[in-house]
């Protein structure tokens, strides 16, 4: 079952190249995954509150309907990349996830908080996305930035949070993706602003869509996790392969 929100009326976007849209959220436990999708979808459909432990525990997906006819798919991950001795662990949920998107993926959506440091942790992660999918994924990934309450109550722009000499490495980052970024302040109830950073998301979605010619990511490898992930509900043994082959490209 599809659902609206009270942005949808607020929702004027160019028709995309594909009616359905898959966007994943992947980053560090706390940087606010869940809430941003709630923001994305218009409602409180995933688990968002503030904990030491991430609250996410699998793979969840989550639709919206926008007022062009766009459907737009959630997936919300758990803190997937937060520890890296947990190599077959992260591998079932990158079956789950690529499980759950059907239509492929259309956009990464790589959360990070102005609240923190970009710290190794999380250069990590970004390296361990590149072992898993490829480095092809930096042509679908937009970087979403939490926190922008913090930025405003401080006076500070994204461009001044980015711009400061200390962040250097994710300047290069975010070279790597185009500058694809958007500021979200998850914690507004200004519907304007809500709706609108919606509208820079999506935005950039079409962008990422247009560049890669209409189509979602693949390579060969999500392309064998894909088919696998059909075969799930007839064979047990497709899940251990899966796990098998992706841990593998993980370990080294």
């Amino acid at each position: 079952m599809l659902s609206g929100s009270s942005m949808d009326d607020d929702w004027d976007f160019t028709i995309s190249a594909s009616s359905v849209n898959t966007l994943v959220l992947f980053g560090k436990t706390g940087n606010g995954k869940s809430a941003t999708g709630n923001s994305i979808l218009g409602r409180e459909a995933f688990l968002s509150k503030p904990s030491l432990y991430g609250v996410t525990s699998t793979c969840e997906l989550q639709s919206t309907m926008s007022r062009d006819g766009r459907v737009v798919n959630v997936i919300d991950t758990p803190g997937l990349f937060d520890r890296s001795d947990e190599s077959e662990a992260t591998s079932k949920e990158i079956v789950r996830c690529v499980n759950l998107a059907k239509d492929g993926i259309h956009a990464i959506l790589l959360v990070f908080s102005v609240r923190s440091r970009f710290s190794p942790d999380e250069e990590a992660a970004i390296e361990s996305l590149k072992t898993f999918f490829g480095e092809k994924i930096l042509d679908y990934m937009i970087v979403v930035f939490t926190g922008g309450d913090d930025l405003e109550s401080h006076g500070q722009t994204l461009g001044d949070f980015i711009g400061h000499k200390k962040h250097r490495s994710l300047q290069k980052f975010l070279e790597s993706c185009r500058h694809r970024i958007v500021l979200f302040n998850n914690k507004t109830k200004n519907e304007t602003k809500r709706a609108e950073q919606v509208r820079q998301l999506l935005s950039l979605v079409d962008s990422v869509i247009a560049s890669n010619g209409g189509k979602p990511f693949s390579d060969k490898l999500f392309d064998e996790l894909k088919e696998g992930a059909l075969k799930l509900h007839r064979k047990e043994t497709v899940v251990e392969s899966l796990e098998v082959t992706l841990n593998n490209r993980f370990l080294h």
